[in-house]
């Protein structure tokens, strides 16, 4: 019995084909690209997915028979806007959650609707990543477009409509939109209300876990598996993430160190930010809920800090002398704690938690005369870890109590970043055996919707163990002082980032 897990990202179809005992069989990753049409744009014919999705099932099946796989589970980018109309054709490329055209939207909405009304509903503010936003800014710049729609999707869920023929989405996906009522876990009479929106373009809803569908003929022809085999509703990336890597009781908290940086915890209740600095959602798991903090150069900031000022490291790379990431960290690694009083702002792109400030600036602050590179590479780790730090306070001050970290992304191949993290957050923290990401939950989660595992967590518990534990070192007091030094730093610079933005 085996299970395929679907991730239909930004710029490729990750599927896996994974065992009842979580072992993974085969990997498939066919890529494209999206488009930029004009500045802030970002869009993709989601035809182009359903032809790697083909693809990758059928490269899958070249390691298992269609009968073996008994279901599939689809996770994907949250966020994009795809429109079809009553044939089922696609209306327009899909407008992505990397696209900002719709900043001027959400502005709009949240007025109409009220501010206060929009985070108690959605547990979010309106941003132009959401799904909504997008929506309105097709019925203002596109009407011809806008009065043919008869669908909207999500990703993942056109997807399942190409596989099955049928409209269905799930709650922690349908969260990003900014039209779901995320307490209550159903599509918001209020906001479609306020939009004059119809509530039938809005596919059903279930929980993460239902068989909603099954493999038409058409998708049976076209990708090799059996006609009926289980669809599996799945999840956002972001939940399947997590439940890949077993964050999936209450008090849960996982960081992932990627190019941007996400701080994610489960809740057994609805938790909002008073503020909205952080993302409230549905988690995958039936029921629950998540927090979900983003800063937007984590990882990146490093590769940043590597590629511009790591030239010497990169050509001892060349020359076979190590890796240049961990020449640098080992140059930081003779730098005591606190970097001897410099402190470096990850905030290049911008940020999102805990300031949702585009016009935030990278920075380095407190440089004097004795500092060196090693000094500037360990402040860029203290720097991100530090912005990873502020999302689990904000999570911490609602009242989720973590006892370790799952860290995951790859900034952990770092020893001393693995350390330092443990040391800011004040808890220990792990790694675990699952490093496949969003399709691992997403097979995860086929083995719950076929019947073959009792539940998520009995799941989790089968498919993920945890393979190393970083506890807290005698450094932690050192960074907690320089923590709330680096906190005074954002508030004390903000007028200076936009006047810097604005000339």
């Amino acid at each position: 019995m085996n299970f395929i897990g679907i991730d239909v990202g930004t710029s490729s179809v990750k599927a896996l084909l994974v065992d009842l005992n979580g072992k993974v069989l085969a990997t498939s990753n066919p890529e494209y690209s999206f488009q930029t049409p004009a500045p802030l744009q970002a869009e993709t014919d989601p035809n182009v997915w359903w032809d790697a999705t083909c693809t990758a099932i059928g490269e899958l099946l070249e390691s298992t028979t269609p009968g073996a796989v008994a279901g599939v589970g689809l996770t994907g980018q949250m966020h994009g806007l795809v429109l079809l109309d009553n044939e089922g054709n696609v209306l327009r490329p899909c407008i992505m959650w990397n696209d900002q055209r719709s900043y001027k939207e959400c502005e709009e909405m949240t007025e109409k609707i009220g501010e206060s009304e929009v985070l108690r509903i959605t547990g979010n503010p309106i941003l132009a990543g959401f799904t909504a936003p997008k929506l309105r800014w097709v019925e203002k710049n596109e009407p011809n477009i806008f009065a043919k729609i008869s669908k909207v999707l999500l990703p993942k869920d056109f997807i399942r409509y190409r596989l099955s023929g049928e409209f269905f989405s799930e709650m922690s996906d349908a969260s990003g939109t900014s039209m779901l009522n995320v307490g209550q876990r159903k599509w918001s009479d209020e906001i479609l209300s306020a939009m004059d929106w119809s509530k039938d373009w809005l596919p059903e809803l279930t929980e993460s876990t239902v068989a909603s569908t099954k493999i038409s003929e058409f998708a049976s022809e076209r990708t090799g598996l059996s006609v009926g085999t289980p669809i599996i509703a799945g999840g956002g990336d972001q939940a399947a993430q997590a439940v890949g890597c077993g964050i999936v009781k209450e008090g849960m908290v996982s960081a992932t160190l990627g190019t941007s940086g996400v701080v994610f915890a489960q809740s057994d209740e609805y938790r909002v930010e008073p503020s909205g600095k952080l993302h409230a959602f549905c988690h995958a798991v039936p029921r629950k809920w998540h927090l979900m903090g983003v800063m937007l150069s984590a990882a990146g900031s490093f590769q940043w800090y590597k590629n511009q000022l790591g030239k010497e490291e990169q050509v001892m790379e060349q020359s076979g002398k190590g890796n240049a990431y961990d020449i640098l960290t080992s140059e930081a690694a003779e730098i005591d704690p606190g970097s001897e009083g410099l402190v470096f702002l990850p905030y290049l792109s911008g940020e999102r938690t805990p300031y949702p400030d585009a016009h935030a600036r990278g920075a380095f602050v407190g440089l004097t005369l004795r500092h060196s590179k090693g000094h500037m590479t360990r402040a860029v780790l203290e720097g991100v870890s530090y912005g990873l730090k502020d999302s689990l306070t904000l999570m911490q001050e609602l009242g989720v109590d973590p006892a370790t970290v799952v860290l995951s992304g790859g900034g952990t191949r770092s020893a001393l970043w693995k350390q330092m993290l443990a040391d800011v957050f004040e808890t220990s923290c792990c790694l675990v055996n699952a490093t496949e990401g969003a399709a691992y939950g997403a097979a995860l989660l086929a083995t719950v919707g076929c019947g073959a595992l009792e539940s998520v967590e009995v799941a989790s518990n089968t498919w993920i163990k945890q393979t190393e534990k970083v506890g807290i070192g005698t450094d932690s007091p050192k960074y907690k002082r320089n923590y709330r030094i680096y906190r005074d730093l954002y508030p004390a610079l903000k007028d200076s980032f936009h006047n810097l933005s604005a000339g």
